[in-house]
């Protein structure tokens, strides 16, 4: 059996580097105030590059193998699933019994964010594409909706001021469906071609980028035009889940 450092190629340790953001976004969470959360989110947001950038180096350089592949899975399930998870409970929680229901939510969306990644490592060889949402995606869903209501609120009170009430409602709802979206069968995707790395390079910086400003400029104007355009962001993601919806309702007709 080789030793760890024998195994670790340049691209695990992009993975790692992923990983340790992920965790560094947990303990963010445990200290759980309103600042602390949108920073955990900042660093996941983070990690999707790096999701990005370890599988281009693994092709590239020709290190793709099983151990890259298992470590890579391990890291989304803790930075996709798991962190965003506690992170969107720290920062929706609200003392009542309402926290119970988003506990069911929470655990829903990660259970099926690693059932989704145990998933395709068994049927990642079998066929091209994607079958559920992979869980980058999911994650971004997750983000975008909270970096809508961080903003809504900042805008109006600041960091203490609570988010809309419709959004304490929905957003139980919301990590089941999109914990769904994870792992069912009725929706596909092609396999990714630069014109997905491309367009992710160029809004993966988005997050950060727009964080950063609605923290040094928190005035009302900056904060609502932000939370704008988080919010087209997350109406945007869903119509792009609904397409893998009609690629396999257009496979299944062509089958016919």
């Amino acid at each position: 059996m080789s030793s760890i450092p024998k195994l670790l190629k340049l691209k695990d340790y992009i993975t790692l580097i992923g990983t340790t953001l992920g965790i560094v976004a947990i303990i963010c969470a445990v200290i759980g105030t309103r600042f602390f959360v949108s920073l955990g989110f900042f660093l996941v947001s983070i990690t999707l590059g790096t999701d990005l950038l370890d599988g281009y180096i693994a092709r590239k350089t020709g290190t793709v193998n099983k151990f890259g592949i298992e470590l890579d899975s391990l890291s989304d399930s803790l930075t996709f699933g798991i962190a965003p998870s506690i992170l969107i409970y720290q920062g929706f929680r609200s003392g009542t019994i309402y926290d119970y229901i988003l506990i069911i939510g929470c655990v829903c969306f990660s259970l099926c964010a690693i059932l989704r990644l145990a998933r395709f490592n068994v049927i990642t060889e079998e066929r091209p594409g994607y079958i559920g949402l992979p869980t980058p995606l999911s994650c971004i869903m997750i983000i975008v909706f909270f970096y809508a209501n961080h903003f809504y609120a900042l805008g109006l009170g600041g960091l203490d001021y609570p988010f809309p009430e419709l959004s304490y409602y929905l957003l139980p709802i919301i990590l089941i469906l999109i914990g769904w979206f994870n792992i069912t069968r009725f929706i596909e995707f092609k396999k990714k071609g630069k014109i997905v790395y491309i367009t992710v390079l160029l809004l993966a910086p988005l997050g950060p980028i727009l964080g950063i400003v609605g923290l040094l400029y928190s005035s009302y104007m900056v904060s609502m035009i932000i939370c704008v355009i988080f919010f087209v962001s997350f109406i945007i993601l869903n119509i792009y889940v609904l397409t893998g919806f009609f690629n396999k309702t257009s496979k299944n007709e062509n089958k016919q």
